[in-house]
């Protein structure tokens, strides 16, 4: 098997940019949508967007990779981080270190790209482990880097890395290309095509002993945040993790050869996906707005509560909707009170109302509040 390292003008990358353009185009058109949808936020509003947005991409980058972790661990650490949490929680390692890079990646996305900074992204994303010998540097074990599956007797290698003695000369190189490639004066890169590009050369390299898929996909995160000018918000690892599958499944497609069309469409498409979600979150944000100065003065301390934590859910919804038993256990309230509350909800148009007895469910009024 020959991988794209080894070819002889690697890592030249060919693909058509026609199959691009149009593509191209939707991105920076949609990032117009997002920037003119964010103009109707407040400024807190827009503080909970970026922490939803912050926390749901850590850990979607952390669940693509296998790692499930605690989401309101994971968003106290960022809250804390840009200071608008000063609760004293314990926090494991592993959701502090993730919350730490995002954070990062967000402040930092327009200083240009070094070693040291891949190194600091690494040591915050492995905080905590025992088993890498390689921490906070490139790789440096003897034996062969495999992405494999299957059973360890009889692995299925999914790609073979560059060795690890030339990790700081490839990375050298990819350095130099990200930040050529962000100066206002190179025109030869559009956003999408640099970003998939970072994406796929940083992960055929895959200079680091774990994490670097996550480093990877902030990478791509970075060099559109650099073509905007502002940090992007996207929901990129949110989109991916949605089918995780065939994000593999085109990676692998696409490490043996520099011929890489088949991967910049999927990789633009999937943004422009991600930034659909962002825009379904704003939307989301503003009719929760609407709902809450609507029935300002109308709700009890019970029903402000319960809707409060069906919204922290976001646009997917409460999950398995809104029961008696749900609404008991969020707010303490007696059986009877329950049934006045939910009642009084679906009558203010808060609230939808499905099925009957045990099996009724509530749900946000979402498109009752678009309508308003």
């Amino acid at each position: 098997m020959t991988w794209n390292w080894q070819r002889k003008d690697w890592p030249h990358f060919r693909w058509d940019a026609t199959a691009l353009e149009k593509l191209e185009q939707t991105f920076l058109r949609q990032a117009g949508m997002v920037s003119g949808c964010l103009k109707h936020l407040s400024e807190d509003e827009k503080s909970g967007l970026t922490v939803e947005l912050i926390s749901t991409e850590a850990l979607k980058t952390s669940e693509i990779e296998g790692d499930i972790l605690d989401r309101d661990s994971v968003q106290s650490s960022v809250r804390r981080n840009f200071g608008l949490d000063t609760e004293a929680r314990r926090i494991a390692p592993a959701e502090r270190g993730i919350a730490e890079m995002m954070v990062d990646l967000y402040r930092t996305f327009n200083v240009p790209l070094d070693h040291s900074k891949l190194y600091t992204w690494h040591k915050m994303l492995t905080s905590g482990r025992k088993d890498l010998n390689d921490i906070g540097c490139y790789r440096t074990h003897i034996e062969a880097m495999q992405v494999v599956s299957g059973k360890a007797h009889d692995p299925d290698i999914h790609f073979e890395a560059p060795p690890s003695e030339i990790m700081m000369a490839e990375m050298t190189l990819f350095i130099d290309w990200f930040n050529i490639t962000a100066r206002d004066d190179v025109m030869s890169f559009v956003p999408l095509t640099r970003a998939g590009l970072a994406h796929l050369h940083f992960v055929s390299i895959h200079p680091f002993e774990d994490g670097n898929g996550r480093i990877g996909r902030a990478l791509s995160e970075k060099a559109l945040s650099q073509s905007l000018g502002h940090p992007t918000l996207l929901a990129l690892s949110q989109t991916i993790q949605a089918d995780r599958k065939a994000y593999y499944q085109v990676l692998e497609e696409n490490n043996q050869g520099l011929e890489i069309t088949g991967w910049l469409v999927y990789f633009a498409e999937t943004v422009l996906e991600a930034q659909k979600t962002t825009l379904g979150l704003i939307d989301f944000l503003i009719a929760k707005t609407h709902m809450f100065d609507r029935l300002r003065g109308q709700l009890n301390d019970r029903q402000d509560k319960a809707l409060s934590r069906m919204f922290r859910e976001g646009p997917d919804g409460f999950e398995g909707g809104m029961s008696a038993d749900k609404y008991i256990a969020i707010t303490g309230a007696s059986r009877a009170t329950v049934t006045r509350d939910l009642v009084d909800l679906v009558q203010k148009e808060a609230l939808t109302r499905t099925g009957e007895r045990k099996h009724t469910r509530y749900w946000l009024d979402i498109e009752g509040i678009s309508k308003q």
